[in-house]
């Protein structure tokens, strides 16, 4: 999906996905130490605006203008700052070194394009810090509810790993994870891939 596609589905004053944070956000870093954090592909800035409420200096990158927008109105709102860039993610490098902790969401891309920014979210890893994936699993398409209907965008939290390989990162955690998601028709699960890795 080209950047036109995701400004059109970012279009309009209501906010495409929820204002709240990902839960495995929460989960994963609520027992942080504030410092500096890197969102990759931070969409209308959920995960961003809720880092910087408890501290964190965030920069947000996404390659749609429209939803940038979005997010700078929810950091405003929630009033809280944060630096937003609007970047196509395939030619994007941020500071090596340079962040504590960096958060890639429901990044649902090719292969061949995930492990390019994959990598270079792993060189953006400070010494101490992590770095947070979270996407939908593979296995999401058969076994689980909503999310991209495309198998070439899916990946697995062994695939991540094996993208991270060489990185100077150290796994902490790679595994399918379950995310109940409300439906008019009741609960569903979502199954997502969750992988924390740290640097030493």
């Amino acid at each position: 999906m080209d950047r036109e596609e995701w400004d059109r589905r970012y279009a309009g004053s209501e906010l495409l996905w929820t204002a709240q944070a990902n839960r495995f956000l929460v989960e994963e870093s609520g027992d942080l130490s504030p410092g500096r954090a890197l969102d990759v592909a931070c969409g209308e800035g959920r995960n961003a605006v809720w880092l910087a409420e408890r501290g964190w200096r965030v920069t947000g990158v996404d390659f749609s203008e429209v939803a940038l927008e979005k997010a700078r109105g929810l950091a405003e709102m929630r009033d809280v700052k944060a630096e937003w860039v609007q970047a196509d993610l395939l030619e994007y490098r941020p500071a090596p070194r340079a962040f504590d902790l960096v958060i890639v969401f429901y990044l649902q891309v090719p292969a061949a394009e995930r492990r390019g920014i994959l990598r270079a979210a792993a060189d953006a890893v400070a010494a101490g810090g992590r770095l947070l994936l979270v996407a939908h699993d593979s296995s999401n398409l058969e076994h689980g509810h909503g999310g991209p209907q495309n198998p070439a965008v899916l990946y697995t939290a062994a695939d991540v790993v094996a993208d991270l390989d060489n990185s100077g990162l150290e796994i902490e955690r790679a595994e399918l994870v379950g995310r109940p998601v409300e439906t008019p028709d009741g609960e569903r699960t979502a199954l997502d891939a969750l992988v924390r890795a740290r640097r030493g």
